[in-house]
Order: C-alpha cells, then sequence, then structure tokens
C-alpha cells in the first residue's frame, strides 16, 4: 500500500511526465491500493485506511474516530476503484497489467460484499457484453474448465482471466530473490509432485458436494451431506453414484490419475489422514511434464513446490455467477437471465474434454486427456433445465452451490459465507455462514475428532481474524488509542 502511495506522491514532483502519464499511473496505484484494502477488509473487518497522506512522520493510522466508532473503509475502496475504472484504458501493453475491466470487476465485487446487488449489477453487464483482457481479448469462458490452472504461458491470461497475480520461475526470483512462497506448502506430502507439505487440504465436505443426481444436478436438498456414504471413502463403502468431473480438477483422490503424474495413490501423499482425510490440493500443482520448465529449479528446499501458474483473483465464471446473483436478489429480478448465466458455467463443466481417463495420455500444453475412452469416474455434470429457478430459493440454493464447486479452493468460499452471514430476504437467511460451517464441523469431526470435534462458529466472531496484537501495541504506544481491536476479540 505505501508503494502505490509513494507512487503517487512521487509523481507530483517528478519530471518529464505528461498529464496523461500523471492520470494513468494515478489509476494502476489507486487500483492496486484499493485491492489490498479490499483484502485487508474481507480479513481485518476494521483495518486502518492508509492513503498517500501518510508517511513514517505520521505512521499511527487510526480504525476509529474521535468517539471511539469504527470506521467504514469500503467508501474509500470504492473510491479507489471508481477512480481506476474511470481512467485506466481498456488494453494495455502488458498482459498482466490492470485495465479498465478489471477495475470495474473488482469494484462489482467490492458492491457484492456491500450488498448492493443493483450497483454490481450495472457493471457486471457491462463486463459480459465489453469486457476485455489487458490484450484485447474479449472475455469469456475458456473450451474447458482445467485449462484456467495451466502454468503454460499459452495457457495463461486467457479470455476467462479478468485479472490474475503474475507467477514465474527459473527467472532469478525465487526465495533466495525474495518471492513469496504463495501456495507450495499446499502441495502433496512425500512423494509425487511437490513432496511437501500437505497442508490445507480439501475436506471431505468439499468432495461430497459434487454428487449429482440421475439427471446431472447438484443434490441442492442438502442430502449430499446427510447421506451416510461419501466420496471415495477408503474404510467405508464409498459413494457410488455420479460426481461432477471438475472433482477431480479440484483435488488428488485415490486411485484417480493426478494429472501426469500417475494414479493418486492416497495416503501416502497426505501429511496425516486421521487429521487431513484424504485429498491434497491439484489446482496450483504443475503436470510432471511440466517440472523444470515451469516450476523452480533454485537450489534450496522449496523449489519443488513454486511454479508459474497464476493465481486467477477474477475468473469470468466469477462475474457470471455475481451477476446470476444479482438477478436473484436485485431490485429487478430476472430468474430465467440468473439460470443462463449459471447455465453456462455448468454446460462448460460437461464438456467430455473435461473430464479425467483412466486410458487417455495427459498433454500438458492442452491439460487434457488424449484418446480417452474410460472416465475415472460416473461423471454426470449437465444444465438446468429451461424454468428450474422458479423461484429465488431455488436460484440461490443452486447459485451458492456453483459458486463452491466452481471455484473450490481458490479462495472465495470462506469469504462468500461472510458476505451471506447478514442474510437477506429471499434466500439465505441471516447466519448462513453459522449453520454452514457448523454443520460441516459436524461431519468432519465424526471422521476426523482430533481436528474437528468440538469445534463451533462463533457469530459476531469467527467471520474476521483479530487485529495482531502487536500492531494494536505500536500504533497505541504513545498513550492514545488510535487502533481498536475489532469486536469479539
Amino acid at each position: 500500500i505505501q508503494r502505490c502511495n509513494a507512487v503517487i506522491r512521487t509523481m507530483r514532483v517528478a519530471t518529464g511526465l505528461a498529464a496523461a502519464d500523471t492520470v494513468e499511473f494515478k489509476a494502476e496505484a489507486l487500483f492496486l491500493r484499493g485491492f489490498y484494502h479490499f483484502e485487508l477488509r474481507k480479513i481485518f473487518h476494521y483495518p486502518p485506511y492508509v492513503d498517500e497522506t501518510i508517511t513514517a512522520a505520521n505512521a499511527n493510522v487510526p480504525n476509529i474516530d474521535g468517539t471511539g466508532n469504527y470506521i467504514e473503509i469500503w467508501p474509500k475502496i470504492e473510491a479507489d476503484f471508481t477512480y481506476a475504472m474511470s481512467n485506466l484504458p481498456a488494453t494495455q501493453t502488458n498482459k498482466g497489467q490492470a485495465n479498465k475491466y478489471a477495475a470495474e470487476a473488482f469494484l462489482a465485487k467490492v458492491y457484492m460484499f456491500e450488498g448492493k446487488y443493483d450497483a454490481a449489477k450495472t457493471l457486471l453487464d457491462d463486463c459480459i457484453a465489453n469486457g476485455e483482457t489487458a490484450i484485447g481479448t474479449k472475455y469469456a469462458l475458456q473450451t474447458n474448465y482445467q485449462e484456467n490452472f495451466n502454468p503454460d504461458p499459452s495457457a495463461k491470461n486467457s479470455s476467462e482471466s479478468v485479472f490474475a497475480a503474475q507467477m514465474s520461475v527459473n527467472d532469478g526470483s525465487g526465495p533466495s530473490g525474495g518471492k513469496s512462497y504463495g501456495d507450495n506448502l499446499n502441495f502433496p506430502y512425500g512423494a509425487g509432485p511437490g513432496a511437501c507439505c500437505g497442508f490445507d487440504n480439501p475436506q471431505q465436505d468439499l468432495a461430497d458436494a459434487y454428487k449429482t443426481d440421475v439427471n446431472g444436478l447438484p443434490l441442492l436438498d442438502g442430502s449430499w451431506q446427510s447421506a451416510t456414504a461419501h466420496v471415495s471413502d477408503p474404510t467405508n463403502p464409498p459413494w457410488t453414484g455420479n460426481v461432477d468431473p471438475r472433482i477431480d480438477w479440484v483435488m488428488g483422490r485415490l486411485g484417480i490419475p493426478y494429472l501426469d503424474w500417475g494414479p493418486m495413490p492416497g495416503d501416502s501423499w497426505i501429511r496425516s489422514p486421521s487429521d487431513d482425510g484424504h485429498f491434497c490440493a491439484k489446482k496450483n500443482v504443475y503436470a510432471k511434464a511440466q517440472q523444470g520448465t515451469y516450476s523452480d529449479v533454485s537450489s534450496n528446499w522449496a523449489n519443488v513446490e513454486l511454479d508459474a501458474n497464476n493465481v486467477n483473483l477474477i475468473r469470468f465464471a466469477d462475474v457470471l455467477l455475481w451477476d446470476a446473483e444479482c438477478n436473484v436478489l436485485g431490485s429487478a429480478q430476472n430468474l430465467p437471465q440468473a439460470e443462463t448465466y449459471v447455465n453456462m458455467v455448468r454446460t462448460r463443466a460437461s464438456s467430455p474434454s473435461g473430464q479425467v481417463y483412466l486410458d487417455g495420455a495427459f498433454s500438458a500444453p492442452a491439460y487434457t486427456y488424449n484418446g480417452g475412452t474410460k472416465p475415472a469416474d460416473k461423471y454426470l455434470v449437465k444444465a438446468y433445465a429451461p424454468g428450474y429457478f422458479t423461484d429465488g430459493v431455488t436460484a440461490m440454493k443452486a447459485i451458492i452451490m456453483e459458486r463452491r464447486i466452481e471455484l473450490a479452493e481458490e479462495g472465495h468460499r470462506f469469504f462468500d459465507l461472510g458476505r451471506w452471514q447478514a442474510g437477506n430476504a429471499i434466500y439465505p437467511a441471516a447466519g448462513y455462514m453459522t449453520t454452514t460451517l457448523n454443520a460441516m464441523a459436524a461431519v468432519e469431526g465424526v471422521l476426523h475428532p482430533a481436528q474437528y470435534g468440538g469445534i463451533t462458529f462463533t457469530a459476531g466472531k469467527s467471520e474476521y481474524n483479530p487485529l495482531p496484537q502487536d500492531q494494536i501495541d505500536q500504533e497505541n504506544s504513545g498513550g492514545k488509542v488510535n487502533l481498536k481491536q475489532i469486536p469479539g476479540y
């Protein structure tokens, strides 16, 4: 954030800059500043807002006003993205550079978190109709779901990439050069790709969400969770019904080909099966054929966990599902349009080329299994029949489920639950995050009691992390309370 602010301060005294340059530089700086504050707001609820007036001379930025009330920073985040959207060009020189439509999508995301569905819909409609990437490619879903997770440069910054953190390897930016570790600690544990460290594995509750019925639709009645049979259960009779093929691009599971690394061997890739379950991450992992090219070869313990896979911050699928939500919860409800956007995502997932095959050769450049005739499981996913969204409750249940299974392991689920916690007049009711996570904990608590047994979600507290105590101590060291701990802590 301070680097963004330094750009704004410095350009005011820099020579040789045209007026257009200062507008462009400020717009890019505010885009990033808005993004960073957005992340802080999602995690810490009431963080301070740091703009270009803040320097080392006045570093104790308050999160409360003169009467001790918390300062809400959403309006300032809105202002940063609004300026960026109004002043960034539609296309840029570099693939990963922020453009007008990336800023528009992020401003819409801010509105989604604030429950301003009509304001968000206006922006999302424009993104869908006119949005394009920084290099001028019109936004669209990629042909295959899994193409979004291919570290090959030819697959990155695609039509579906609204904005992504750009990643690279073997360019001097490894750990010794200060590169952040990203998701590397989430690679499979033990043998196979990465060899470490097996943290934050997908849960059984998520795997079960990929169950589908005889029509290829999610089990929106909740039976996916209440059924006794679990997907890929290694100790009890497992689920034998249909599953959505996206499950096998989201997670590694026993006996299913793991890209070109061979069948996932099961618990030998899990750090502690009794605690961590039986699945491992997959979206952030490179193919074996890409090892050494799109994975790092630095001489350090972590090199095998660093890869060139971009971090998708907003995909076009995300935009479609947000707009679907706005068409349900906004003032001008349009259930057929919401159904259309959800079905666009589901139809893409139904493509045979988006399945994992037992007998197909995995092609790393295309991220598909060539010549496969034996699907790795009973895959069945289909679009909702016309008119399925008969009411807002049905539509929202479908949208919520679609967001979970489409965007799983991409860092959205917890924060989606957080923005639904307040509830609305249609669905879900207030406390949705509480009931959802307590239900998940109940399922996982039976399977993994050491990890999940007896835990509960505390409403009014667990939605956010506490502000770091050392930061509070520093800002308040002069005797004046500048930084106040958030409610619940």
